[in-house]
C-alpha cells in the first residue's frame, strides 16, 4: 500500500504575503516534486501566472490547478475532491501537496475535508500553516481584542458580532499548526516581539510561531510537519461556528456556512502598457487610499521594457518586478482590486486607466 501523501494547507488574509512564501517555497523546494492547488478570489488568476512565472522546473503548468469557482471552503464536493483525486491518480505522483486557500477561506472545512471517502487513505495533512501580515496585525486592521470587546459586550447585551475580518482571522489562527509572521521587515523589533508574544497566547499549546519577511522560509520548516490535521478537528473548531454540526449530512456539512462572503466583491480593470513603472506604482497606491480598497493586484506592461509587470499591493503598500517576458500577446496591463462591498466600481476603473 502507497504511503499517504502529505498535503500543506497555506491560509491567511488577503495580501498577507502566502503566494510570495509559496514561490519561495519552489525555488527552494531541494528536489521535491510539489504539486499547487490555488483558490483564487476575483476574475483574474493572478497567483497561478506568479507561480508560473517563477522560471523553475517545480513550476510545471501540470503541477499548478486554479480552483476559481468560488471559496475553496464552499465548493469542497464540487471543485476540491475532484481536483485532489486527479492528483492523486496521476502515475507521477507528486512528492507534497500544497494548497493556497483565497483570502476569504476558512480553513476547518478543507481541512474536514480530507476524512472523505475518496481520499482519507491516499492524502494527510501535513499542517496548517496561516500567514499574517505582520505589519497590518499590528496597526489594527485585521487583528481583533478579544478582551475589548469581550468587556464591551458585559455593559451592552446589544453590541454587534465581530466584523468578518476579525472572524476570519480568529478562524485562521484557530486551525494553524504552524503561524507565519511576515513582513517583519516594516516592523519594530518590539512589535514583532509583542505580536508574536500575542499569537502564542491566542493559539493552541504546541503551535509554532515563527517569523520572516518576504515569506522566506527554509522548505524543511513549512513541510515536514506530519501534524494529521484532519484527524484532530475538535482542537480546531471554528471560533464563530459558521457550520450547522448538528446535521449529519456531509453535503450540508461542507456547503451551508456563512463568513461574510457578501461582504466583499472584487473585479478586473484592464488599461494599455504604462509609461513609467514607479509612477503607476504611486498612482495604484493613490487609488488605493482614496477607495479603501484591501488588495489590488496583477501584471502590467512597461513602454519600452519586454519584461512584464507584477504588481501586488495591501492597502497603500504596493510591490512591483519584473518576473518574466511579455511575450507576442497584447502590451496590456490587468488588475484585480479587492474590498468590501461597495466600491465605487466605475470611479476606481476611471482612475486607474488615467
Amino acid at each position: 500500500m502507497q504511503a499517504k501523501i502529505p498535503a500543506t494547507v497555506v491560509t491567511g488574509f488577503l495580501g498577507a504575503g502566502k503566494t510570495t512564501l509559496i514561490r519561495h517555497m519552489l525555488m527552494n523546494a531541494e528536489g521535491r516534486r510539489i504539486a499547487l492547488i490555488i483558490n483564487e478570489f476575483g476574475d483574474l488568476g493572478v497567483d497561478g501566472e506568479i507561480l508560473r512565472g517563477c522560471g523553475i522546473e517545480t513550476c510545471r503548468e501540470a503541477d499548478i490547478i486554479e480552483l476559481s469557482n468560488g471559496c475553496i471552503c464552499c465548493t469542497v464536493a464540487d471543485d476540491f475532491i475532484p481536483t485532489m483525486e486527479m492528483l492523486l491518480n496521476r502515475p507521477d505522483r507528486p512528492d507534497h501537496i500544497v494548497i493556497e486557500t483565497s483570502g476569504l477561506a476558512l480553513p476547518q472545512p478543507l481541512v474536514r475535508a480530507f476524512n472523505w471517502p475518496g481520499i482519507s487513505t491516499r492524502v494527510t495533512v501535513d499542517g496548517v500553516v496561516t500567514v499574517v501580515d505582520g505589519k497590518a496585525v499590528t496597526e489594527g486592521r485585521f487583528a481583533h481584542d478579544v478582551t475589548a470587546v469581550d468587556a464591551q459586550r458585559a455593559a451592552d447585551e446589544n453590541l454587534d458580532h465581530e466584523t468578518p475580518l476579525s472572524e476570519l482571522f480568529d478562524d485562521q489562527i484557530a486551525c494553524a499548526d504552524m503561524i507565519v509572521v511576515n513582513k517583519t521587515d516594516l516592523m519594530s523589533d518590539a512589535e514583532i516581539d509583542a505580536l508574536t508574544a500575542q499569537l502564542n497566547a491566542e493559539s493552541r499549546d504546541g503551535v509554532q510561531v515563527v517569523r520572516t519577511s518576504m515569506g522566506a522560509l527554509p522548505v524543511g520548516v513549512l513541510l515536514g510537519q506530519g501534524i494529521g490535521a484532519e484527524a484532530d478537528m475538535d482542537v480546531r473548531g471554528e471560533v464563530h461556528h459558521h457550520h450547522d454540526d448538528d446535521d449529519d449530512d456531509d453535503d450540508d456539512d461542507h456547503h451551508h456556512h456563512d463568513h461574510g462572503h457578501d461582504e466583499f466583491e472584487s473585479f478586473v480593470v484592464m488599461r494599455g502598457e504604462v509609461d513609467d513603472s514607479k509612477a503607476f506604482a504611486a498612482q495604484v497606491a493613490d487609488v488605493i487610499r482614496a477607495h479603501d480598497i484591501l488588495r489590488l493586484k496583477g501584471f502590467a506592461t512597461v513602454t519600452g521594457k519586454p519584461m512584464r509587470l507584477t504588481l501586488q499591493a495591501v492597502g497603500p503598500r504596493v510591490d512591483t518586478y519584473f518576473d518574466k517576458p511579455v511575450g507576442t500577446g497584447p502590451r496590456e496591463t490587468r488588475l484585480v482590486v479587492i474590498g468590501q462591498a461597495g466600491l465605487d466600481r466605475a470611479a476606481i476603473e476611471a482612475a486607474l486607466q488615467a
